[in-house]
């Protein structure tokens, strides 16, 4: 029996009234599509110039008094806000669904992903830490410490549409910043839920500055306001190089600094001594998992030359086996592409396939409950003789190219002759195929994985990569000290005054 759901847009509607959103206007304002039937979900209206000022503003005063909350305080916001998530988690979920179009135990994931860092920021809060450092001047003591920076805006994406403003709210807010959020103007919904969420750890904390997290709703315009702006001292953005590379160049005009998390054109190597079918595991979730929106996703196959047509037909196999439907279901393995425009994009890269000499299987477009403004596809498998420009560019969309290589450093090879850095991994098990992947010569991206996929990290390491990935580095480790000033301080405790490296200058 076919299971029956509401409306995208009667659901959307009730879990933003329930979380406590402000009421969407009737019809004024943009209108914001939901990918699972193509049809309007509400409408929002795009903040202007001079509330955006009024924003950055508030969060400028806010700066002045967050900045001064001692920071295992700040962690408490952190923890209330954590509680909320957990209460909040499956309407979230569901409006992530019904927003992004990522099947249902996706969504949930990434709602996790935003409860799973907010621990990590509360125990970062009482571990903010500097250095002692030995002086060479007698009766001198020397340290380093770290004070908040200020205001941090975050420009975020489609394909997570909370998950990374969470990674880079939560270590903003118990490093001492205020916060604003330029989400995607495809997913604003589950932004204003996810402020009205936070509110709630607001009131329940009482004494935050006003001004402390704001949402900015808006285009492209929008964004750039905010990389100009002086006051902001980090930008954190996540999306396309193309959108990198326009914004980089704003922030640094001034000075500012960004933290930049761009495309992805991710390569698995599968060698002989790989276990099949892990790798093939592997290789359908990296491939097809959220229909290829991931900037994590694998877009690139190198598979030895004695197991490349093997493998290939086991994809393929898998590719037609996958449930595409609405991502409600929980029997749907592949929800929809985001829009017409990520659909054009995947027609275009599979013809260029063709073109180069290559074939394509699968790709075609599935129609869901006659929803003619929706889009649905199977994954699509290009096979190529050997690496051709096609697999320079990264195609947002469920299209993974294979490759057959020789030797294990022709595969290195291929997998780092891409403009991207982002995600990487090997399948092996031969250790020093392993060692020679992690090593300096091996993979050159932020993120190298053996016998797992590209996709999936986890909060605890930074996450980014290099080359048109950005170099920037979002979540644990020590990427707290991008939200952070360095300053270095000496105190003279004795009742001279010599000078560093032998210098006299005697009056």
């Amino acid at each position: 029996m076919t299971q029956v759901f509401p409306t995208p847009a009667a659901h959307a509607r009730e879990i933003l009234a329930k979380l406590g959103a402000p009421p969407l206007p009737a019809d004024a304002g943009e209108p914001v599509r939901g990918p699972i039937d193509g049809a309007i979900l509400g409408h929002v209206v795009y903040d202007d110039a001079r509330q955006i000022e009024a924003k950055v503003a508030a969060a400028c005063r806010a700066f002045a008094d967050w900045r001064v909350v001692p920071a295992p305080r700040r962690g408490e916001l952190v923890r209330l806000f954590g509680e909320e998530l957990r209460a909040a988690k499956a309407d979230l979920a569901a409006l992530v669904t019904l927003e992004a179009g990522k099947i249902a135990s996706e969504a949930a994931g990434e709602v996790q992903e935003m409860i799973d860092i907010c621990d990590f920021a509360v125990g970062l809060s009482r571990q903010l830490h500097g250095l002692t450092i030995a002086s060479e001047r007698p009766g001198h003591a020397m340290r380093e410490t770290w004070h908040p920076l200020g205001p941090v805006a975050v420009i975020s994406a489609f394909n997570f549409p909370v998950a990374v403003w969470a990674w880079n709210a939560c270590l903003a807010l118990v490093c001492g910043d205020p916060v604003i959020w330029k989400p995607s103007e495809k997913t604003p919904l589950t932004a204003l839920a996810t402020q009205a969420i936070l509110e709630r750890a607001l009131a329940r904390f009482r004494d935050a500055p006003q001004g402390l997290s704001s949402v900015v709703l808006g285009a492209r315009d929008a964004g750039e306001r905010l990389a100009r702006d002086p006051r902001i001292p980090l930008v954190s953005a996540t999306g396309s190089t193309r959108m990198g590379r326009a914004v980089a160049p704003m922030v640094a005009e001034r000075f500012g600094r960004s933290i930049l998390e761009l495309g992805g054109n991710n390569a698995m190597i599968v060698t002989p001594s790989a276990d099949l079918s892990l790798a093939l595991r592997a290789i359908v979730f990296s491939a097809a998992g959220t229909a290829g929106q991931r900037c994590t996703s694998l877009r690139r196959l190198i598979v030895h030359e004695s197991l490349v047509d093997k493998v290939s037909d086991a994809v393929e196999a898998a590719f037609q086996r996958l449930s595409v439907g609405d991502p409600r279901d929980p029997k749907t393995l592949l929800g929809p592409l985001i829009d017409k425009a990520a659909y054009d994009a995947f027609i275009a890269a599979m013809n260029q396939v063709r073109a180069e000499g290559g074939s394509v299987a699968g790709g075609e477009r599935v129609l869901i409950d006659e929803h003619p403004d929706a889009y649905y596809v199977r994954p699509a498998l290009a096979r190529l003789p050997a690496p051709a420009p096609c697999m320079q560019r990264e195609t947002f969309a469920p299209l993974l190219h294979v490759v057959p290589y020789n030797s294990f450093d022709m595969a290195i090879a291929i997998q780092n002759d891409v403009p991207q850095g982002l995600s990487s991994c090997v399948m092996t098990n031969d250790v020093r195929e392993a060692e020679r992947f992690l090593a300096a010569a091996g993979s050159d991206c932020g993120i190298a994985n053996v016998n797992i996929g590209p996709s999936g990290a986890e909060i605890g390491g930074a996450f980014g990569g290099e080359k048109e990935t950005g170099g920037g580095r979002e979540s644990g480790s020590d990427s707290w000290k991008q939200y952070m000033r360095r300053q270095t301080a000496t105190v003279n405790y004795s009742g001279a005054l010599p000078l560093a490296q032998g210098v006299r200058f005697d009056l």
